[in-house]
């Protein structure tokens, strides 16, 4: 049933285009997030938040990239239909969960609890992202839904923590 639902995905050349730019943007593991973290952490106001999206990275990227995926070992759709032509190569790695969609719902959300308009344009990317995904060939539509709890997890997860340990490093008790 998953696969039927990435063949009836609308094709273009423009779609193709568009959806090779975010795949490129969004980096072969996520480091647009890295980046957002790291210019996130260059200003005072925001640099908790840069802080909590780096934090979401790792966590991702050990959880869900060396665990989880080999854990599961799911083999990608493009694995099991070869004949469907990649716009990119062929990943060696397992399909479950989608990291790329963990890590940018992760980012999102840990901007999105603490600004929310940043955040919304953040979820609208991490979208677009995860969607890319399913437009790709690279993971079933449960591959993208469990990243994006796990992600969404993560960053709520991220943030709480910096918390607790900012009301500890202060003496303030619960």
């Amino acid at each position: 049933m998953e696969l039927s639902i990435l063949y009836a995905i609308l094709r273009t050349p423009v779609l193709d285009d568009f959806f090779l730019i975010v795949t490129k943007i969004a980096g072969s593991y996520g480091q647009l997030w890295i980046i957002v973290g790291a210019v996130l952490l260059i200003f005072k106001k925001t640099r908790k938040t840069g802080v909590a999206v780096l934090i979401s990275y790792v966590l991702v990227f050990l959880f869900g990239q060396m665990i989880l995926k080999n854990l599961f070992d799911r083999p990608r759709p493009c694995h099991i239909d070869q004949a469907f032509k990649l716009l990119v190569e062929r990943p060696t790695s397992s399909s479950f969960p989608s990291t790329h969609s963990a890590w940018a719902f992760a980012a999102a959300t840990a901007i999105f609890m603490k600004f929310r308009k940043a955040g919304i344009a953040a979820f609208v990317a991490a979208a677009v992202i995860a969607f890319s995904r399913l437009y790709m060939f690279l993971h079933f539509p449960t591959d993208v839904l469990t990243g994006i709890l796990f992600g969404i997890a993560i960053g709520i997860a991220s943030v709480k923590l910096l918390d607790f340990v900012e009301k500890k490093r202060m003496g303030v008790r619960e």
